[in-house]
């Protein structure tokens, strides 16, 4: 389908909306247009015949005519439900107006609440800090200096003034520990910035933090509180592993991975029939970094997790678009009332 004939389908599916006149008809536009056989959903399958740069184009068009469709008939519903009960009523202006309805939380926020409830009980204290930072605290002190490739792994946002918008909230780390004398136990959510966007990653998304210092901490507490974390978040059922990974701040680093919860583990399309799904990044603090503020390596030490709340929420809400979350449609935020 090329570009014309979208725009032809997208005239169509709106003049036949406006004509739309009871629930009935509203679903037959539903099923003509959205359903299995519609012809939104066909069209969409028939981007595999395109070149790569039109099927592009062609494929944005189409999804967001799909979701404009989506809330167009949310609202439609809704505003013919409310003439049908004024036509079997009747309307009586005396009786008091329909109550605005209540808001509710953003999912994101949801998912940061939880994740703060569940480590507030361990013990952690939530800190918060800038978003712009200086290269000294979103790399340097976190041994990646500038000649470091896993710079190369964060595309990062320069300001013309040498400062930058935090990749990760790891720089908390060094705030933290700068400011506070061991022992201590901090997570830091916020926002922070990559050069990316697709329909799995955001220019600007959520990270949780997470550190722990203390004169024995060892591998096991960072496997038992991460393993609490996962089962208090997915349920009791979920299963736990750890890979060997790599993070410039910590050694030995690991990326933690939960059983998938569509199929339990199974294997299904959202986990790649592995039966797995990665959830954050952790590891034992790099000595060099320990040293970099002053703690004495021989006495302290600790590990430090990070996980994107983004990914956490797609993967409990069973949702597959990471910007559904911020393009502010009315009819996806009223479905976590």
């Amino acid at each position: 389908m090329n570009l014309e004939e979208i725009h032809k389908l997208r005239e169509l599916a709106l003049r036949e909306l406006e004509e739309v006149s009871d629930l009935s008809g509203l679903e037959a536009f539903r099923i003509k247009f959205l359903g299995k056989k519609g012809e939104l959903t066909q069209a969409l399958k028939s981007l595999k015949d395109l070149p790569l740069e039109e099927k592009k184009r062609a494929g944005s068009l189409l999804n967001e005519l799909k979701i404009y469709l989506e809330e167009a008939l949310f609202q439609k519903r809704k505003a013919l439900i409310i003439a049908e009960e004024d036509k079997e009523v009747g309307l009586d202006l005396t009786l008091p107006g329909r109550r605005p309805e209540r808001g509710t939380l953003h999912p994101l926020t949801l998912i940061i609440e939880e994740i703060c409830a569940i480590f507030t009980r361990l013990g952690f204290e939530i800190v918060t800090g800038p978003e712009v930072e200086s290269d000294y605290y979103n790399f340097t002190a976190l041994n990646i200096p500038e000649w470091h490739p896993a710079r190369d792994m964060q595309a990062t946002f320069y300001l013309k003034n040498g400062a930058l918008l935090r990749t990760h909230t790891s720089p908390m780390q060094i705030r933290a520990m700068l400011e506070r004398t061991p022992p201590l136990r901090i997570i830091a959510p916020g926002k922070v910035y990559r050069c990316d966007a697709d329909v799995r990653h955001s220019p600007m998304f959520h990270q949780v933090e997470g550190l722990m210092i203390d004169e024995k901490v060892s591998f096991s507490d960072l496997k038992g509180i991460l393993s609490f974390f996962a089962r208090e978040t997915f349920g009791e059922k979920t299963r736990v592993r750890f890979r060997p990974s790599y993070f410039p701040f910590t050694e030995p680093s690991v990326e933690m991975d939960i059983s998938c919860v569509i199929c339990d583990g199974k294997g299904c399309r959202v986990c790649s029939q592995t039966g797995w799904l990665e959830i954050l990044g952790a590891g034992m603090v790099h000595p060099e970094v320990l040293k970099g503020v002053n703690y004495d390596t021989s006495k302290w030490q600790g590990f430090a997790f990070g996980l994107g709340v983004e990914r956490i929420a797609m993967i409990k809400f069973e949702i597959d678009d990471i910007r559904l979350f911020f393009d502010n449609h009315l009819y996806f935020l009223e479905s976590f009332k």
